[in-house]
């Protein structure tokens, strides 16, 4: 059961003093506070875990102070979107928004190599109006002899750079919770010129302890990857856990599934669940073409798989694109067979808004179906 108090309620006020005395004297009940920090307002909910099913709705919506009760009705109590439940679906981070209803493009380097591949991908994408992107600075590899990234030592230039190409936000892997301390630093000595979106990566999207750091902290959101060999009730659960730990906003994301059926991409394309964790969830939905695909081969009119895998995600409603673009992908250090130039840029992002146009008037029609019927 989740208790949400009206907007803005000050813990030093009566009726929150009330609402939680009168939460902590149920028997048999833990709770657990949690706060969604708006643009304009801070709501404070709290999660009823136990016997709930004997607790009276209607007794605790009277009580002064709570705006509504939502019984859960999916395992997922945070995330999950349950019966009655009107939380939004959406959070704003360094003034972008994520949501279930828009859709944001982050093309960038999948490992930074230079400055000066950084500086060209961003000026790129500044120039045809972008303002996040993904810059590889840990990467976690199979092979232990491959390039792992440069790490904390070209933070400081790629956060520089994207301040002065207006960049908002970066999605960045993390692999370890020693990095979250390597990106603050950095950010404070560059003066917070960007934002940070911290990706847990597949190969961690079961690391239990990074989730519950991660979701303990609360300065940056976070994209979830779907683990490649494990359901998608599993990557759900991972996504959970960070919330569990108080950090709710979360991009879930969808990358492919490790199994030969899906040769001869790298990976099985899995983006037709893009609707079903939006049902499920109230977390935006990624996808990345990149690391699904692997290549870059073209079917016979010449369109590239990588690009008609986007438009199946975005066609099926995904409000977020992770995907590979590099000045020089035959130098790329790591993922250059798959990743698109800075010349293709332009084109994908056409590509992408025929497809976006595609979805919203198919939305359109079935609001328009379900209205006659």
């Amino acid at each position: 059961m989740i208790v949400i108090l009206q907007p803005n309620l000050a813990h030093a006020s009566e009726e929150y003093k009330a609402v939680r005395e009168y939460l902590e004297h149920l028997p048999d009940i833990t709770i657990r506070e949690h706060q969604e920090h708006g643009k304009q307002q801070v709501l404070t909910e709290f999660y009823l875990i136990g016997n709930t099913a004997s607790l009276s709705k209607a007794d605790i919506e009277s009580l002064p102070g709570v705006e509504r009760v939502v019984r859960v009705s999916e395992e997922y109590r945070i995330i999950g979107r349950h019966r009655d439940d009107h939380r939004p679906t959406s959070f704003e981070y360094n003034g972008i928004i994520f949501s279930q209803d828009n859709l944001n493009i982050f093309a960038g380097l999948c490992a930074v190599d230079t400055p000066e591949h950084v500086e060209q991908m961003m000026r790129a994408l500044k120039q045809h109006g972008q303002q996040c992107t993904r810059m590889g600075a840990y990467k976690p590899r199979t092979n232990p002899y491959s390039f792992q990234g440069h790490g904390r030592n070209c933070l400081p230039y790629v956060f520089e750079l994207a301040g002065k190409y207006d960049i908002k936000v970066i999605a960045m892997e993390i692999t370890h919770e020693d990095h979250i301390d390597e990106i603050n630093a950095a950010m404070e000595q560059t003066g917070h010129p960007t934002g940070i979106m911290l990706q847990i990566g597949t190969r961690n999207t079961q690391n239990f302890e990074l989730l519950k750091t991660v979701g303990r902290q609360r300065t940056y959101p976070v994209l979830l990857k779907r683990g490649f060999g494990i359901t998608l009730e599993e990557s759900i659960n991972a996504a959970e856990y960070l919330a569990s730990e108080g950090n709710t906003r979360i991009v879930f994301g969808l990358r492919g599934m490790k199994t030969n059926m899906g040769d001869p991409h790298r990976n099985f394309v899995d983006f037709a669940h893009v609707p079903v964790v939006k049902r499920l969830t109230r977390m935006p939905v990624c996808i990345d073409p990149s690391h699904s695909v692997g290549t870059r081969h073209a079917d016979p009119n010449g369109i590239l798989d990588v690009m008609h895998v986007t438009a199946q995600g975005v066609i099926a409603g995904a409000n977020m694109i992770l995907v590979d673009f590099h000045p020089e992908p035959a130098t790329a250090l790591v993922d250059g067979p798959q990743a698109l130039t800075l010349e293709e840029l332009p084109y994908f992002l056409d590509d992408v808004r025929i497809a976006r146009e595609a979805y919203e008037a198919r939305v359109q029609r079935a609001k328009e179906f379900a209205a006659a019927n």
